[in-house]
């Protein structure tokens, strides 16, 4: 049976947990997809509108996209300084 140090387990659950975070990035693309094609769905409806649907729609993708940057900062901080290598020994 082999022995796994725990510096080896630490930067594996690391790079599982930066991979993770990066999913979060599928569920920003799905969200800023679904705004913008509601958007154009309103213009369509009443191209009247049209500023101030682009407006909020503005604002909705700056806070969408505000989650994805989140998560890509903490993938890199898991991947390049990771806080825990020391707190080992």
């Amino acid at each position: 049976m082999s022995h796994i140090t725990p510096e080896a387990f630490v930067l594996g659950m690391s790079a599982l947990g930066a991979g993770l975070a990066m999913i979060a990035m599928a569920g920003v693309g799905i969200g800023i997809g679904f705004n913008a094609g509601k958007t154009v769905e309103g213009t369509a409806r009443q191209p009247e509108a049209q500023g101030t649907l682009l407006k909020l729609m503005l604002v909705g993708v700056a806070l969408t996209e505000t989650a994805g940057i989140f998560a890509l900062i903490i993938s890199i901080i898991l991947m390049y300084a990771n806080p825990f290598i020391g707190s080992l020994s």
